[in-house]
């Protein structure tokens, strides 16, 4: 009988499917002395998981506890910083001067600008009549379409 529920325990255990006390009958039988002889193959499986259950680590791990510095990051901040005063304080402090030559400069482009930006204008005024047009155009092609109607309805009456 008892030979019996081992070999399904076994089976059970072969396809994944026993739970942890199952396994614990497993090995507390083949921990014991009278294992069946067709049986003694799993033996040495069942007493390897029971002496290495048993083991345990006794070897001191030492800690390395020393702190390490941050010293090259404070450096790199420090260096970051340096350059941003270092390009925004001349920045800050001197007023642009501009020569007669670039005021000069400046002034025709501002001009030129000026003027396309007129002629610019003109011509989105004359777009806007050729829109005008193409509506007109569009509401005549509709009425059209109605004439063309009437006439079919009135050549189907008269046949």
């Amino acid at each position: 009988m008892v030979l019996n529920s081992i070999e399904k325990l076994l089976e059970k255990y072969d396809n994944a499917e026993t739970t942890l006390q199952e396994e614990a009958q497993l090995r507390a039988y083949f921990n014991s002395a009278n294992v069946a002889p067709h049986l003694e193959s799993y033996k040495p499986l069942f007493v390897y998981f029971t002496n290495t259950q048993q083991e345990a680590f006794t070897k001191d791990v030492p800690l390395n506890t020393k702190k390490k510095s941050n010293f090259y990051q404070w450096i790199s901040v420090a260096a970051a910083a340096v350059l941003m005063f270092g390009i925004m304080i001349p920045q800050m402090w001197s007023s642009p001067t501009y020569s007669q030559e670039e005021i000069e400069l400046y002034n025709k482009t501002k001009n030129a600008l000026a003027f396309m930006s007129s002629n610019f204008n003109e011509g989105a005024s004359s777009i806007n009549v050729l829109e005008m047009a193409s509506d007109n155009f569009n509401a005549g092609i509709y009425k059209a379409n109605f004439v063309k109607e009437f006439g079919k309805t009135t050549n189907k009456l008269l046949k």
